[in-house]
């Protein structure tokens, strides 16, 4: 994944002399991740920028670069490095073109290595995704493939509206055969990367491959799980989801970051609003517990793993005819 992002970005560079590329250690060193790597040796020092050690003043050149006429691609070399950019994120990126009445657009791309699963310690794995999902203005999307972190990295470079980009850090060095293109699903789009009949596990980022290893042992359960792809986690394909839903009568949203406030409780909402009717169970979810990021040795007791899927999966009521609920205290049963 990190050489088709790398790819991605010598690529756009290459196409629009607009497309600059700045952050902490990105151009000499090539990024802590190798993501920028050799990209400051072919396009030189004024197009893949070092920058100082300073998260907000990098996100506010980014501003000013992008109303400058500018398309500025900026790294937050890891996902709690970008706390101190917050204000820059949220009040000013994600709010200049409403506060100009369209007539001031920022295409600028965030970059932010985020999520656990590489042994790091708190402030290196954190799951933020809520933070920017929840502020309007802001699309934030997440690639869990190769390709699709080609395509998703191209579509957000050449989108008009900001774009916070999370890479998932646990996948970076994930490896498929694929044609890299821009073309295929767009940004906002979600896709089913596995059909099934039973359940659809709805999730993004890294947490799709664990989803996916969870419905290929489901099998041996009896049950044929769907795997949907949410890739934008604001704005959310609606339809794609309720479609898959509305199909098995049964949801668990998988993700790793906490749970409560997580994103996949705006998920349950949207599914038990859009689906109620068509649901044989109630929606559970199976993400990282409400505790800061633990140390490297536990961390795979907070990461989703393919058990806490099967075992929330069969929480879900299989039963044709289940039973009634326990009548209320003191009350006859009929």
């Amino acid at each position: 994944m990190a050489g088709a992002l790398n790819a991605a970005l010598a690529d756009a560079l290459e196409q629009d002399p607009r497309v600059v590329v700045l952050g902490e250690d990105v151009g000499t060193l090539g990024g802590v991740f190798r993501v920028t790597d050799g990209l400051a040796a072919r396009f030189g020092d004024r197009r893949v920028v070092d920058t100082p050690l300073a998260e907000s003043g990098i996100v506010g050149t980014a501003i000013g670069m992008a109303m400058g006429g500018l398309v500025p691609v900026v790294e937050m070399q890891f996902d709690a490095f970008a706390y101190p950019a917050f204000e820059q994120v949220t009040s000013h990126l994600a709010k200049l073109r409403n506060r100009t009445r369209g007539a001031v657009a920022l295409p600028v791309v965030v970059r932010v290595p985020y999520g656990g699963g590489i042994g790091g310690v708190e402030h290196h794995c954190d799951s933020s995704e809520a933070y920017y999902a929840h502020t309007p203005g802001l699309r934030v999307v997440t690639p869990a493939t190769p390709a699709d972190a080609y395509r998703m990295m191209r579509q957000a470079i050449a989108c008009p509206d900001p774009v916070v980009l999370l890479e998932p850090k646990r996948r970076y060095w994930s490896k498929e055969a694929a044609e890299l293109t821009a073309d295929g699903p767009a940004l906002d789009e979600a896709v089913v990367r596995r059909p099934g009949r039973d359940v659809t596990l709805v999730t993004y980022g890294g947490t799709v491959a664990t989803a996916l290893e969870a419905a290929d042992a489901a099998v041996e359960e009896g049950w044929d799980v769907e795997v949907v792809d949410l890739r934008s986690l604001s704005p959310i394909d609606d339809a794609t989801l309720t479609a898959s839903v509305r199909r098995t009568g049964r949801a668990v949203v998988v993700h790793e970051a906490p749970g409560s406030g997580g994103l996949g409780a705006e998920v349950a909402q949207r599914i038990t609003e859009r689906c109620f009717h068509h649901l044989e169970a109630p929606v559970l979810r199976v993400t990282g517990f409400d505790i800061p990021y633990p140390p490297p040795k536990l961390e795979q007791h907070h990461l989703p793993s393919v058990d806490r899927i099967l075992d929330t999966v069969a929480r879900l009521q299989w039963d044709d005819q289940p039973e009634p609920c326990p009548a209320p205290y003191g009350a006859r049963r009929a």
